[in-house]
């Protein structure tokens, strides 16, 4: 219930404009980053090409139950002491494995197996890629707010040195004063040349997540809706967590192993069949039937036995372990909003105390109860103070979609993003089938240029 109610909810929010103030019509909201990002991805379409190499495993394993259907053209020359003589023929052949003991079946079901794994490690890559555009968009804000208050700061350390310059031609000051001042302003000017530095940087990581550079930005949307409960949002990530998923998916498929390695010891019957014309015009057809069975390899088979033990082994254990590190992970990432929900109310708390002091500092450094010391302490503490509050703010905000994350909830259908969604079935559809037909080439060619890749 919790998940129905969240992708509504959540669509929503990515939407909305936070408490920063209106913002231009145009601005870049964090859905269209993300939307940017799960359309321009290179890891994504990457693993998309994984995902129908896989696929494609599927269609090889049910080609194996097909029979093989060759020509053969031969010639012969042969020199001997009774003469010369020389042979040509054209023949025409098919085998098929008529009864394997479910061996190909084995093989077609491990594939199978093995792509629903595939699937669930690209649902892993998306919601990399897109927590990867929320850290870039959040950053970018951060970035561009250190930015302003730098700014700022420099406006009125120039303010500060021209009133203390002031003073200090009526004799209000000493030149210590000047150049108490004179320091402040020029580390103020280093502070804002390091803060557009990262700037920059934020800029680079926010076109490397979402394929673009950023134009103005949209304020922060209201927070997804979460669990109410840390147990809820365990309980939540044991059954979506794609890397869960995939590693059930995983141990499945060394499950089926194990009765591969079993089946490989079983008899196995093929047939053949054939037709073919020589050089003097002789024509000729075959049928043939052959069963087999392998009585001693070495040691091989039983060893491949052995070895699909073992895997199956460390698959249900990767599964175990796997479990244990999504719930520590979710436990992870709550504790981070509860820490940084704290770092806020401590930070804005802190902003409205140096504000004050702030202000209180200045007045009273009119009045000359204060020096130019004191008022440029009182200033960077108020700086310091802001940048707090803003780091806070962006930290909370990644972890509210770190713990989507957490929990496998950070995908573009969740979210309601506003992108075509990719369906990872409609290749699998297409090809499962090992199609030869000109129908089946088509219904191919038609899905590979919808993902754009004919």
């Amino acid at each position: 219930m919790f998940l129905k109610a969240a992708r509504s909810v959540i669509a929503s929010c990515l939407m909305a404009v936070g408490v920063f103030g209106a913002v231009p019509a145009q601005a870049e909201t964090l859905a269209d980053a993300l939307a940017s990002a799960y359309r321009n991805s290179n890891l994504i379409e990457q693993n998309r090409a994984v995902l129908r190499a896989a696929d494609e495993d599927v269609a090889g394993a049910v080609a194996k139950l097909r029979p093989v259907l060759q020509w053969v053209a031969d010639w012969d020359w042969t020199d001997t002491p009774a003469g010369r003589s020389s042979t040509a023929s054209l023949a025409l052949q098919a085998q098929m494995t008529l009864f394997d003991f479910g061996r190909n079946q084995l093989g077609i079901q491990i594939a199978e197996q093995a792509v629903l794994a595939t699937r669930q490690a690209l649902v892993s890559v998306e919601q990399d890629v897109l927590l990867s555009a929320v850290s870039a968009y959040f950053g970018l804000r951060s970035a561009l707010e250190n930015v302003a208050i730098n700014e700022n700061s420099v406006r009125v350390l120039n303010e500060t040195l021209r009133a203390t310059r002031d003073q200090f031609e009526v004799g209000e000051v000493t030149r210590t004063d000047v150049a108490l001042a004179e320091a402040r302003l020029a580390a103020a000017r280093a502070a804002l040349a390091a803060a557009r530095g990262q700037l920059a940087v934020a800029r680079e990581s926010y076109k490397a997540a979402t394929g673009h550079y950023p134009g103005p930005l949209a304020g922060a949307p209201k927070p997804p809706a979460l669990p109410a409960t840390l147990a809820e949002a365990q309980r939540i990530a044991q059954r979506s967590h794609p890397a869960i998923l995939q590693a059930q998916y995983q141990a499945k498929g060394a499950d089926l192993g194990v009765s591969l390695a079993a089946a490989q010891r079983r008899p196995n019957l093929t047939g053949t069949a054939g037709v073919s014309l020589t050089e003097g015009g002789t024509e000729a057809a075959a049928l043939g039937l052959s069963l087999s069975q392998t009585i001693y390899s070495g040691g091989a088979l039983a060893s491949a036995q052995r070895k699909a033990v073992a895997n199956r082994e460390a698959a249900r254990a990767a599964l175990l372990q796997t479990s244990v590190n999504v719930s520590q992970n979710v436990a992870a990432t709550w504790a981070d909003i509860e820490v940084a929900r704290a770092q806020i109310k401590a930070t804005e708390q802190q902003v409205q105390a140096a504000q004050i002091a702030y202000d209180g500092v200045r007045e009273e450094a009119k009045l000359g109860a204060r020096t130019t010391l004191d008022v440029l302490d009182a200033e960077q503490s108020l700086l310091d103070a802001r940048a707090n509050r803003i780091q806070a703010q962006a930290n909370l905000q990644v972890a509210y979609y770190s713990l989507l994350a957490s929990m496998g909830l950070l995908t573009a259908e969740n979210l309601g993003l506003n992108v075509p969604i990719y369906d990872a079935e409609a290749y699998y559809n297409a090809v499962r089938s090992a199609p030869a037909t000109s129908i089946q080439g088509d219904s191919l060619d038609r899905v590979l240029k919808a993902i754009g890749k004919n």
